[in-house]
């Protein structure tokens, strides 16, 4: 009878270490989990159209500007900019007045040698100079300049080559262009792995409404936003754009927003 209940309690003593040992590693399996999950790669960057050429992308806890312009009231509601990119000299791309207005405690200007030589020394401090086909590693993300042109003999003094840059942003897997002012140059045309695309299309400045479409066909962007298609007397045709596009490729997605929200067309 005691070997009995010596057996029995002996047989307990082990099921309840049994048990904790489940217990420790059920927790252990737990923390693992949890840990996988704080460790997930981060969303895809949230992007917000201001006007024009300007728009705000968001992304792992970075906000970044792009040409920005129209002042401090135009960024209302949109967090303070930690990384500010700029594609060319122009107005609609660099705008000190706008830039003094913000507040640039700590942050840093991606911008072309030409936008830099036209700077003061309060904004080329903080700028940093990216080349024509250049990349860079940035706060997580990878930036590389891509050339932004003109092709027709009439319009080749807006924007010559090796001035400006258009930016291919790979913020994780998501790839996203912003063309800045070009015509459709092969550089566009060669783009890979584009998931959003935003592309300019107007007249005389940049490039045709079919031009635009037709490089877009060639690189087979997931995504196309037509953006910076107002022109001087009028604005280019982004129905027909979308038309275009999807008449040659019904895979590509043209998404259309209101880059011009105080203008009535």
């Amino acid at each position: 009878m005691k070997k009995n209940i010596t057996t029995t309690i002996g047989a307990l003593l082990l099921l309840m270490v049994s048990c904790k040992q489940k217990e420790k590693k059920q927790e252990e399996t737990a923390d693992v989990e949890k840990t996988a999950v704080e460790v997930e790669a981060p969303a895809a960057a949230n992007i917000i159209p201001i006007e024009h050429a300007t728009a705000v992308i968001e992304w792992d806890d970075h906000t970044i500007y792009i040409d920005p312009v129209g002042g401090k009231a135009a960024f209302e509601g949109q967090k303070s900019p930690d990384i500010i990119f700029i594609t060319d000299i122009h107005g609609d791309h660099f705008n000190p007045e706008t830039l003094n207005e913000l507040d640039l405690e700590g942050v840093q200007i991606i911008a072309p040698d030409a936008v830099v030589l036209q700077m003061e020394e309060n904004l080329s401090s903080k700028t940093t100079t990216m080349k024509n086909g250049e990349s860079k590693d940035i706060a997580g993300f990878t930036v590389k300049a891509i050339p932004m042109y003109n092709l027709r003999e009439e319009a080749k003094d807006f924007h010559v080559k090796g001035r400006g840059n258009g930016y291919v942003f790979t913020f994780g897997d998501e790839r996203i262009y912003f063309s800045g002012d070009t015509e459709d140059i092969p550089e566009m045309r060669a783009l890979e792995n584009i998931d959003k695309a935003f592309i300019c299309m107007n007249l005389p400045y940049t490039m045709t409404v079919e031009s635009a479409a037709d490089a877009v066909l060639e690189f087979k962007p997931d995504q196309v936003y037509p953006y910076h298609y107002r022109g001087r007397p009028d604005v280019s045709d982004v129905g027909q754009f979308k038309t275009l596009v999807n008449n040659g490729d019904s895979n590509i997605e043209v998404v259309q927003w209101d880059w011009y929200p105080t203008e009535d067309f």
